[in-house]
């Protein structure tokens, strides 16, 4: 078997994270050899495909609150070690200018994902970061002080120090595939059990499938034997399969990873913002003055035609001329319907459509204040691959360059 020379570190993964990880180990330590590798000859797909192609970089604010998964005060500290702030400042310094809109969303002025990617990749190459391309770990080792990283039955490659960063399961025609969380396990990690997040949804009601392409503001609401687990709000997109959209992605990972048997379900709240207070009054102080069901609700919350049109037909509705015909128990049925309405949703997309995947190496073994795992020393994490998801938004790659960042730091100053 053919053995190299000892890297100082290898980064198992070129995505997000893992480039933020060898680019921050190489300013770290300019004299280390890091040396970075991925299984695909192109690197960065997720990169390139995310935020429609225009990679939603970070967010104007980003908090512990904005992620699922392990204990918040892990994430508080990740964050705190390479900030939104630092984020946009290290993308401006490497020739990436970023753009705030409206949605507090931090896009390239480029719209483009490849802008990222190729501004990464040149910075990564000027530090001297060897990246090796078409590079598949089959297994890592640690034998004394030193990992034994094999790629095949003719090679293996040494390091001083690893760093996995090798993702999840979501989007595996990017190449995440789950072997991160074999080495891993095979090192004595828990990894908590995972399911797709950011995720569509699926139902078979053809009611909402006919709205095919209408979207509106909605909050969903989750629930767990008839209990309230959770709530996302957004723009709502109705799909030929179902659903989709940020309040529909984010609400998608409590649906996944809730069994059959303990009775998931998701209602809508078409008038978000709404209280009973304010329903109530709305009920007591207009009648309507004669406009229909459907002009009065346009008017009023400014919904779709369409979507009135077929949310009055399946509540029966749709025959009733004006609101001022209903009587004040069906006013109140009416707008309760508005804002809990059942989406029988079925299950979801799966990893195939899914954004980012929820569950991972446990963080309890892991070190917020280095990224260490606490069982092998010299063994780090950083992005997806830890059991840490974040909201649609550029939660997620905030996450990355925050962790990537923190352990490509540490595990080169570790050496000295």
């Amino acid at each position: 078997m053919k053995t190299g020379p000892i890297a100082d570190v290898v980064v198992v993964g070129a995505g997000a994270a893992g480039l933020l990880a060898a680019i921050t180990a190489k300013q770290n330590n300019p004299s280390a050899t890091i040396l970075l590798l991925d299984s695909r000859q192109k690197i960065g797909a997720k990169i390139l495909v995310s935020g429609g192609t225009r990679c939603n970089v970070t967010n104007e604010r980003v908090l512990p609150s904005d992620y699922q998964g392990g204990p918040r005060h892990f994430v508080k500290h990740v964050l705190e070690a390479f900030t939104p702030t630092q984020t946009i400042n290290f993308f401006r310094e490497i020739g990436v200018e970023l753009i705030l809109e409206p949605t507090g969303k931090y896009f390239p002025v480029t719209h483009s994902g490849k802008t990222v990617l190729e501004a990464l990749m040149k910075e990564s190459d000027r530090l001297g970061v060897v990246l090796k391309t078409g590079h598949r770990i089959e297994g890592v080792r640690k034998k004394d002080a030193l990992f034994s990283l094999k790629e095949n039955s003719e090679n293996l490659l040494w390091a001083r120090r690893v760093i996995l960063a090798t993702g999840g399961l979501s989007l595996p025609e990017t190449g995440s595939d789950g072997a991160g969380f074999r080495f891993a396990e095979h090192f004595g990690h828990t990894i908590i059990p995972t399911y797709p997040a950011l995720t569509p949804l699926l139902s078979e009601d053809k009611d909402w499938q006919s709205l095919s392409g209408v979207t509106l503001e909605a909050e969903l609401s989750f629930f767990r034997n008839g209990k309230k687990q959770a709530s996302a709000r957004g723009s709502f997109l109705f799909t030929h399969f179902g659903f989709s959209g940020p309040a529909a992605l984010d609400i998608s990972r409590h649906f996944a990873a809730c069994p059959a048997q303990e009775k998931p379900e998701i209602f809508a709240n078409f008038i978000p913002g709404s209280t009973e207070e304010s329903l109530q009054n709305l009920i007591l102080s207009r009648n309507g003055s004669g406009q229909s069901l459907k002009h009065f609700l346009s008017d009023e919350f400014l919904l779709p035609d369409s979507f009135l049109d077929v949310f009055l037909q399946r509540n029966n509705l749709g025959q009733l001329s004006a609101f001022s015909k209903l009587s004040l128990v069906n006013k109140r049925k009416l707008l309760r319907l508005l804002r809990e309405s059942p989406l029988n949703v079925t299950g979801v997309t799966g990893y195939k459509k899914a954004e980012v995947t929820a569950g991972g190496v446990s963080l309890e073994e892991v070190r917020f204040s280095t990224m260490q795992s606490k069982l092998v020393p010299g063994l780090y994490f950083s992005g997806e691959i830890l059991d840490v998801d974040g909201r649609i938004g550029g939660f997620n790659f905030q996450w990355a360059w925050s962790s990537g960042t923190l352990a490509g730091r540490s595990a080169v100053r570790s050496l000295s």
